[in-house]
């Protein structure tokens, strides 16, 4: 019996050359959170010349390619479209030199430090190829470029402007994340996968005085100072050891002078869970302890705590993962994998939520694997592997790409062509550990 997966994935050859030609030109011109006008437009062009139905401008930038064939399950995949305010440190041939002029007229340089360009071209590759194939497969495919991930915003930008009106019902949502593990290898998990984020504003209040008369003043560098303190009991002292969180505070910024007492001081910090009931009770602590600390100082005025951005928990639901990690078994053999827990942070799970639909989100590698397997030799990956965000951070082209398209197709064929296997036995080989940056 002939597998539809390999039967669609032997075209891989005729789009191998447009889909790295395509990431080479979206990382040397990348575009942050919102201004992906060009970046939309490619996406679109490929879309409607494959042969897609295409709706722009959801959300602002946001492209939505819908190809039926025939009656069956609808199946969406999504890929994230913006970069980073980061300046490019790679030494690529094809390195960006983008930068884009802010409100105080300054440059902001800009680089695919994620690897969203990786999942642009991936997807288009695979729309290329089931729209060549479609007489080995039923239904509806749905590609979905989102804009501005990174910020948080870019799945309720789209799900505001109408996303479930103007698509089908998806049976079921797909995403992929290219990560600092070695190139060719896919990693799945049920359940929890990445991180709900939320960073925090807190401005306390003081009185403020001569540096010499500390008398006279309330001091909102102490009390802040207390507070930093006192946040590092939440995960250590109110969580079981065996729940994962992590408070960090980032930024403090108090006074303007070595002797004068300020009369506010300003607090940012980031949350990481991976529930709604964790993340719900160290929210709750952070505000209990703020003000508790405020009240022990006489503050004048009561804090003021700010929710400054929001990312959901991705939490992949048991079935699709299965189904999906079987097929990657079955296509990858041991370069399936099953990752753990990984403390970076995403949006899109809020565009299956607004469909009701169920979801699942894997991982794909994009380091040079000889050089990853010589860092792990060395003891030294922390080190000498890029991670997301970094401005050295570039996926190698091949097999990265190849991986990608092949990924997301076989994952959608398990949908719209699927084939019962001798043996479903899930994800292979050895778990890889992977530790990826905070969104």
């Amino acid at each position: 019996m002939t597998d539809p997966a390999r039967t669609v994935l032997a075209g891989l050859d005729a789009v191998r050359s447009h889909v790295e030609d395509l990431y080479r030109d979206l990382h040397r011109h990348p575009e942050l959170g919102l201004r992906e006008h060009r970046t939309a437009k490619k996406a679109a062009d490929a879309l409607r010349d494959a042969g897609f139905e295409v709706t722009e401008g959801i959300g602002g930038t946001g492209v939505l390619g819908v190809l039926t064939n025939g009656d069956g399950p609808v199946v969406m995949a999504r890929a994230d479209m913006d970069a980073l305010p980061v300046r490019e440190r790679t030494g690529l041939p094809y390195a960006s030199t983008e930068a884009v002029t802010e409100g105080g007229g300054g440059e902001q340089p800009v680089m695919h430090a994620c690897g969203h360009d990786v999942h642009v071209a991936s997807l288009i590759g695979c729309a290329r190829l089931m729209a060549g194939h479609r007489d080995t497969w039923r239904g509806t495919f749905v590609a979905l470029f989102q804009p501005s991930e990174e910020n948080g915003d870019g799945a309720d930008a789209m799900i505001d402007d109408g996303l479930t009106a103007k698509s089908p019902r998806p049976d079921v949502v797909l995403a992929q994340h290219v990560l600092p593990f070695p190139a060719g290898l896919v990693g799945t998990r049920a359940g929890s996968f990445l991180s709900a984020a939320d960073s925090l504003r807190i401005t306390v209040h003081g009185r403020g005085a001569h540096g010499s008369m500390p008398q006279a003043a309330v001091d909102p560098v102490v009390m802040a100072a207390m507070i930093v303190v006192r946040l590092q009991t939440v995960v250590s002292r109110e969580l079981a050891a065996t729940t994962p969180a992590v408070v960090t505070v980032g930024s403090i910024h108090a006074g303007s002078g070595p002797n004068v007492i300020p009369d506010r001081a300003v607090i940012e910090l980031n949350v990481r869970s991976y529930d709604n009931a964790t993340r719900a009770r160290i929210l709750d602590a952070i505000a209990r302890i703020v003000r508790a600390e405020c009240e022990a100082s006489r503050a004048p005025e009561e804090p003021e705590i700010e929710r400054i951005s929001s990312f959901p928990p991705t939490v992949n639901d048991e079935e699709p993962t299965r189904r999906v990690a079987d097929a990657f078994a079955r296509y990858f053999g041991d370069d399936a994998r099953t990752v753990e827990l990984q403390t970076a942070s995403e949006d899109m799970s809020e565009i299956p939520r607004a469909f009701g639909a169920p979801f699942t989100y894997w991982a794909i590698g994009g380091i040079d694997p000889e050089r990853y397997a010589e860092a792990v030799r060395k003891g030294t990956v922390a080190q000498d592997v890029p991670v997301n965000h970094s401005p050295a951070f570039a996926p190698v082209i091949q097999p990265t790409l190849d991986t990608g398209v092949s990924a997301l197709t076989v994952a959608a064929l398990a949908w719209l062509a699927p084939e019962p296997p001798p043996e479903a036995s899930g994800p292979q080989g050895p778990g890889v550990v992977v530790t990826a940056p905070p969104t």
